[in-house]
């Protein structure tokens, strides 16, 4: 773990993105397997230990140390392994540091009554750098700075591969990623995924902004408002993935018997809602999508109710013919033959939006309030299918945002680098005229869209007009304006105002405007679509 430990703890103290890639590089060149793909593993996708949660961590420091120097330190650091990494206990014998692949496998082997026990014994074999490593490890919960394309280039610029051809294998494997590192570092053939259900890297798109494009080159297509995902069947099985990679197959399973030939399909995830119809095929609103992500179980009532289905926008394989090299205009060709073999009540085709030029176009994007649509999509015609963003292929054309004023109620410290400012705000409008004692209701958490320089200042005011505190939280005096910008608002049980935004984030910090003049919940509520 000494390794491991010292390549975290550069890692956090780095901003630079190269020298994120040189350390993690170093690090793989010079560790053995398994342990290098344990860690990266780690890294990448974090590993899970079922036994080792948070609470647990939290339960073994308060039969420690004292119970409110815990909470005051935890509250103060922002990090629950770090807190305990250094507030554990020194223990009498020197640290004998075990190494990545034996950590894994004593935390593999652990259940929620062994690990009371176990879990401390390996604590008290590292010094404080060991038993941080350890605990993030162990949780998932890294927060360093790497995110898992990261981790892939890097481990792409240590032996001297394509990050694309990393990506195209990793999702078929898992750690310590031993045909990764046969064929990456040792020369081997490539990993055969041919017949196993894998994930490919998406396409994606740059945002429009001030570009202007000519239809005659690009097509165009609505942006719906689901989750992007990759349908793929192959060796008799079918996965469902989310746009990074991950398996959420289980939490939608009428879909994974819709697909009646080994292919590897692009589209968005939706689901009809009871009251949805008209000539867009019923796409709910995401709010009615959520209820359905991350449910390990799906009810009977909830199938019935909140159907999914999948919009395909593309395709990438079929029956063993790889078609990524060939142009949107062939794929969309092929698609459109394929669409007729496959069940209405699980697919249908995301259809091309036609207009007369670019000025049309722009004045279409602006009619479409449906709460399913994020925008739009234009695709040059003669573009292949490539993994990540290339420029001039493919344009995101976003609506613009809803925006309401709101009054800060509420903040919290954020996590990793931001664990020492109050960066997570929560905010609210006014539940009926604030001249006649109407009260705030919260509608909205937002952690995004203020520059780094605004947080400090924005802290620096949380710090100042405290009222009350309760736990990490702070409420504040009513006395600052956000501009709030968001994509839609809906009826929501779990509030108090009765409404959730749809991805709200600060679009400005209203210093001059009084609260008073912030909204009301009328207003917020008028923007819901039926």
């Amino acid at each position: 773990m000494d390794e491991f430990a010292a390549l975290l703890d550069a890692l956090v103290y780095t901003r630079s993105r190269n020298e994120k890639l040189r350390l993690i590089a170093e690090y793989l060149n010079a560790v053995p397997d398994p342990d290098r793909g344990w860690a990266l593993g780690a890294l990448a996708d974090g590993l899970d230990f079922p036994a080792v949660k948070s609470s647990t961590i939290r339960n073994l420091l308060k039969d420690r140390i004292d119970p409110v120097l815990w909470t005051l330190s935890r509250d103060f650091v922002g990090d629950t392994a770090e807190t305990a990494s250094l507030l554990w206990p020194a223990p009498d014998q020197a640290p004998s540091p075990p190494g990545v692949s034996e950590t894994v496998e004593l935390l593999s082997a652990m259940n929620r009554k062994s690990v009371v026990a176990e879990l401390p014994r390996l604590l008290d074999r590292l010094d404080a750098s060991g038993r941080y490593a350890l605990l993030k490890l162990a949780t998932g919960g890294m927060r360093i700075g790497v995110s898992s394309r990261l981790a892939k280039t890097a481990f792409a610029q240590a032996f001297a591969v394509s990050v694309e051809e990393v990506e195209e294998y990793w999702h078929g494997l898992s750690p310590p990623y031993g045909e990764l590192f046969d064929w990456a570092a040792h020369g081997k053939p490539p990993p055969d995924i041919e017949n196993l259900p894998a994930f490919r890297p998406f396409m994606l798109a740059h945002p429009l902004e001030d570009t202007v494009v000519d239809l005659a080159d690009y097509a165009a297509e609505w942006k719906w408002d689901g989750i992007r995902v990759q349908l793929v069947r192959a060796g008799g099985e079918t996965r469902v993935y989310s746009r990074s990679g991950d398996d959420i197959s289980a939490t939608f399973p009428e879909l994974l018997d819709a697909l009646p030939m080994n292919a590897v399909l692009d589209g968005e995830l939706l689901v009809r809602g009871v009251h949805q119809g008209g000539a867009e095929g019923g796409a709910a609103s995401f709010n009615a999508l959520q209820q359905r992500l991350g449910r390990k179980t799906v009810s009977r009532k909830m199938l019935a109710e909140a159907p999914a289905f999948i919009r395909l926008y593309d395709v990438l394989i079929v029956e063993g013919e790889d078609l990524r090299q060939s142009t949107w205009t062939e794929r969309r060709a092929r698609l459109e033959d394929l669409i007729e073999a496959l069940p209405e009540s699980h697919f249908d085709l995301s259809k091309v939006v036609e207009a007369r030029d670019f000025e049309h176009l722009a004045e279409i994007r602006e009619g479409s309030r449906d709460d399913a649509i994020e925008g739009l999509m234009l695709k040059r015609r003669d573009s292949p299918y490539i993994a990540g963003r290339r420029v001039g292929y493919w344009y995101k054309w976003k609506r613009d945002p809803l925006l309401v004023d709101c009054v800060l109620m509420y903040a919290q410290r954020g996590s990793g680098k931001r664990s020492s400012f109050f960066s997570d705000y929560t905010f609210g409008c006014w539940d009926g005229d604030p001249d006649m004692g109407a009260d705030l209701l919260p509608v909205g958490k937002a952690y995004s869209g203020f520059t780094d320089a605004e947080l400090k200042k924005l802290d620096r005011h949380v710090r100042q007009n405290t009222v009350n505190r309760f736990g990490p939280v702070r409420e504040t005096e009513k006395t600052l304006v956000f501009e709030v910008a968001f994509d839609s608002v809906h009826e929501s049980k779990r509030h108090k105002s009765g409404l959730a935004m749809r991805f709200p984030r600060i679009h400005r910090i209203r210093w001059d405007k009084p609260p008073h003049e912030a909204d009301r919940i009328e207003a917020l509520r008028a923007l819901i679509r039926d």
